[in-house]
């Protein structure tokens, strides 16, 4: 078992090191004049100690403050960190498009992560919660800083992944605590709603990032070690371990609070206006992660001064069985701003932090990339056309998936597809995959961006009545080609994670529901 585990991991991390964002020029580390008039300052702060211990961690962060800003002419401040197992940024050069357009940034260790202490509770209110809170009360205390009031300064955020993860958690304490958010505009991106969910949909594990994410912190021990060992499992037996089994964690009570639906059981939404980022090729933090972030965690009146972007990137893994695409690109950022996703920021935090007349258009909207590089502009994304495809069956445990036409192109899709029908299940723990795919033939179908999602019945059941999601997507079906349902017994991104007994999964009377756009 530790060798089988170990090869998980290793293999898993190699894999991950294929995650992609769409490039920017923000990131890259050519000196430019205004970087190299910036003032860097390097230092740490005591947050709450870990469980069990009386002595304070550090939270370690570096400021960078732009050129010309002082008391007399304040700045807005933009706050940065690094994703799952990385650290913070050091050099202004890297955020030199940030701070030539007027912006003070200050990057920060997570903790468990770069030179901060403490172990990773992957943003939990109880610990991340203060640290970042108390990062904004540091950022309050810079006379150089625009400020809206006491202990408000005037305050963006932007990250991804992990440091997505931090701009939910440090808006959302904020408004639990001190009855607004404190943060003025957000671009989170690649990030999650919750946890859970992500890991391990319906139950079912995301087998190579469980092991990957274990993997990445095992050189600085940043995990609790409990934790650590419940994803290893998880990742190895294929269950989501829910502490039912005497001596194992439980996941689903670590991650509760770890993440916008926490906050949003407890009736909090964020009033601010964010630009919403998230990879449509993402197998870890589905499209559909940040389209429940959007529906649930902002107000009616925070999506209207907020846009949505999904290019094709994030956590990005092979897409074997069944076959996806293999794409990077962000033409929904070019076609909103004319570059690419930090260009786009810029904009929007000129127009939501200073307030500036940008000529950015989008606000309210959609803007979901196509793995053929289009992007579709949709006011919903709600599946509202029903096609009737009967009956629905995958292979038992080996055998390639298996195709099922739904319709011919010329067709057009953005949003949430899903199943309806009646399933039946003669083993225990049955579990199948699905996916929409788009070819000339059966033969040569690929995967719509590399995602499927599984089906999981625990005991055997009978004709019964199932809604199953299919993943969130944007596609055209041009003429020639067809709209597959794609059903497997096996996925790689959830290897190893088929049926625990043999059985085949059947769904009979099935419903596609697809978001229809238009020809």
């Amino acid at each position: 078992m530790k060798s089988r585990l170990a090869l998980l991991a290793g293999t898993a991390l190699a894999a991950a090191t294929l995650s992609a964002v769409p490039t920017s020029p923000a990131q890259s580390a050519a000196t430019s004049p205004s970087a190299a008039r910036t003032t860097v300052i390097n230092d740490c702060l005591k947050s709450v100690p870990e469980p069990g211990s009386s002595a304070k961690v550090s939270i370690c962060y570096s400021i960078f403050k732009p050129a010309g800003a002082s008391a007399s002419h304040p700045v807005p401040m933009i706050m940065h960190s690094h994703g799952w197992g990385g650290s913070r940024t050091k050099t202004a050069a890297s955020f030199r498009s940030f701070l030539n357009a007027g912006y003070g940034v200050i990057s920060f260790d997570q903790r468990g992560w770069g030179q901060s202490g403490g172990y990773a509770h992957v943003e939990n209110p109880d610990f991340e919660g203060h640290d970042v809170r108390k990062l904004v009360a540091l950022v309050s205390r810079l006379r150089w800083v625009q400020q809206d009031g006491p202990g408000d300064p005037r305050l963006g955020s932007m990250g991804g992944s992990y440091g997505g993860g931090y701009q939910f958690l440090g808006a959302f304490e904020e408004l639990r605590t001190k009855g607004k958010p404190i943060f003025d505009a957000m671009a989170p991106q690649i990030t999650w709603n919750d946890l859970s969910e992500s890991l391990a949909p319906d139950g079912v594990v995301r087998t190579l990032w469980a092991a990957a994410l274990s993997a990445a912190s095992l050189p600085s021990d940043a995990l609790p070690h409990k934790i650590y060992k419940a994803l290893i499992e998880g990742a190895a037996t294929g269950t989501w371990p829910d502490g039912s089994i005497p001596g194992t964690e439980d996941l689903p009570t670590f991650f509760r609070k770890n993440g916008p639906q926490w906050h949003t059981e407890h009736h909090r939404r964020l009033n601010i206006p964010v630009l919403l980022g998230q990879g449509t090729t993402d197998s870890l933090f589905p499209l559909e992660q940040a389209l429940q972030n959007w529906k649930s965690a902002l107000t009616a009146n925070a999506r209207k001064k907020s846009i949505f972007v999904a290019y094709n990137g994030g956590h990005v893994l092979p897409a074997l069985l069944p076959q996806g695409v293999n794409v990077t690109s962000d033409p929904c950022s070019k076609q909103l701003a004319g570059g690419d996703f930090d260009h786009l920021s810029i904009k929007f935090f000129d127009a939501t932090l200073k307030h500036e007349h940008t000529g950015l258009t989008g606000w309210g909207r959609y803007h979901l990339a196509t793995a053929t590089d289009e992007c579709f502009s949709v006011s919903s994304v709600t599946a509202d056309r029903k096609v009737r495809l009967g009956r629905v069956v995958t292979t038992e445990a080996v055998g390639l998936p298996l195709p099922f036409k739904i319709a011919s192109g010329p067709l057009k899709l953005a949003g949430t597809p899903y199943l309806t029908g009646q399933v039946t299940t003669l083993g225990v723990n049955n579990r199948a995959f699905f996916g929409l795919a788009v070819g000339t033939s059966p033969a040569n179908a690929h995967l719509i961006q590399n995602n499927v999602l599984p089906i999981n019945e625990p005991n055997p059941v009978s004709g019964k009545a199932r809604r199953i999601k299919l993943p969130s997507m944007a596609v055209r079906v041009r003429k020639g080609q067809s709209l597959y349902l794609l059903a497997s017994a096996f996925s790689d991104t959830f290897a190893g994670m088929g049926s625990r007994t043999p059985g085949v999964v059947l769904i009979e009377d099935t419903v596609v529901h697809l978001p229809v756009v238009g020809n």
